[in-house]
């Protein structure tokens, strides 16, 4: 375990912005007199009670990150052990946000102290024990996404995508008030990046398809969105609204609408949205305490087929999907013809939680800002209640079970 001095992040490298950068955007130079990388031994942040600010899974879900009032924290998924930690002794308020890059040592971290105020993400290299990289804005961030070419910074009314390697700003979007960071973006390997983030209207999702250079806007909801969800290869979303009671699956390609299901019937606050692998299963959270597991009717065949087509995009044939609308729809009220899940799993009412599919068949992972972690397993024929198969408390092992 170390405790590392934030200030020293900043001699590392210095990111100078382009001439044509966006004034929101400020990666600004360092002065030359901070001082070089230490490592201190650790300090009496080590004795403090530990609180989380931020819980998320790395983008194939083998790993997951958190960020504490002392510092942040990696784990590995299967089997729940700890991978390794750095506690911050001089940043008081910890670290916000932590993205990792798959199972990498790279980490995009944004910090809630005074040293390194959350208008600054850090890109953070822990095999080397130093920050690489620096980007500054004039407004805090939101969310940070990564990518093996892109890194994607998220602010209140902005995306900006910058390139991994160079730091060069790449694009900017201007959305809708956003104050939850909401933004995707693809995983497949090559340039066929899509990105996904809330247009500027209400209740519309913005789909940019980087290869074909073309953006569509989806009105996919009539009130504010609450949630994104993308398949790996960026094929579909999923969204859900500030009301919570319904989901909606669309074609990221063509917009089109594949499936609604609907969560429950009084108005909810959605956590997360997460597609299995396979795009057969929809796993969703919120604050009532239950996490929804939803059949999907989409061609997981074509999903799988095609990967490497890297500058053309799928057919939309391909796409095709039956749509999971009733036979009833216009007949009887939309809550009578709702699908409903298959399979659900019953947690404390309240707290935040957030969802993945697990590597093990049929199982679903669960992080709760409580220091939780459950992992699940739901029957695809019979659905019912899911059955726990683990426990983790990462902040009380002792406690785990």
């Amino acid at each position: 375990m170390t405790t590392l001095s934030f200030p020293s992040y900043f001699s590392n490298l210095t990111l100078q912005p382009d001439s044509d950068s966006d004034p929101d955007s400020l990666s600004q130079p360092q002065s030359d007199n901070t001082t070089t990388e230490t490592c201190p031994t650790p300090g009496s942040g080590m004795t403090r009670d530990t609180a989380l600010h931020h819980v998320s899974f790395n983008q194939d879900h083998t790993c997951f990150t958190v960020g504490t009032t002392q510092g942040f924290r990696v784990y590995d998924c299967d089997p729940v052990q700890e991978m390794f930690r750095r506690d911050i002794d001089d940043t008081p308020g910890g670290i916000g946000f932590v993205e990792m890059l798959f199972r990498s040592q790279i980490l995009a971290i944004v910090s809630r102290g005074s040293h390194a105020p959350p208008t600054k993400v850090l890109m953070w290299d822990d095999h080397s024990s130093r920050c690489y990289g620096e980007l500054s804005f004039r407004s805090d961030v939101k969310s940070v996404r990564l990518r093996q070419d892109r890194i994607v910074v998220v602010l209140a009314h902005k995306v900006f995508v910058y390139d991994y390697v160079s730091f060069k700003l790449l694009h900017q979007i201007e959305t809708a008030p956003n104050p939850s960071g909401l933004c995707e973006v693809s995983q497949g390997v090559g340039p066929n990046m899509v990105l996904v983030c809330p247009g500027l209207q209400t209740g519309q999702v913005r789909v940019d398809h980087y290869v074909s250079k073309r953006t569509r806007f989806i009105h996919a909801h009539d009130s504010k969105l609450a949630c994104l969800g993308l398949t790996q290869d960026g094929r579909f979303l999923a969204t859900a609204s500030s009301r919570g009671t319904l989901v909606r699956v669309f074609n990221a390609f063509d917009g089109s609408l594949i499936q609604e299901v609907r969560r429950g019937a009084e108005q909810a606050e959605i956590h997360s949205i997460a597609f299995s692998s396979t795009a057969q299963w929809l796993a969703v959270s919120s604050d009532k305490g239950t996490v929804h597991v939803f059949g999907l009717k989409i061609d997981s065949g074509a999903l799988g087929t095609d990967r490497s087509r890297g500058a053309s995009e799928p057919s939309v044939s391909k796409l095709s999907a039956i749509s999971s609308l009733s036979f009833f729809k216009g007949v009887l009220p939309r809550y009578f013809s709702s699908e409903w899940s298959m399979a659900q799993f019953r947690l404390q009412e309240g707290l935040r939680y957030i969802v993945a599919f697990g590597h093990q068949k049929n199982t679903v992972m669960i992080l709760g800002m409580d220091g939780s972690f459950y992992r699940c397993k739901f029957d695809p024929v019979h659905g019912g209640e899911m059955t726990q198969l683990e426990y983790y408390n990462f902040l009380k092992p002792e406690e785990s079970s």
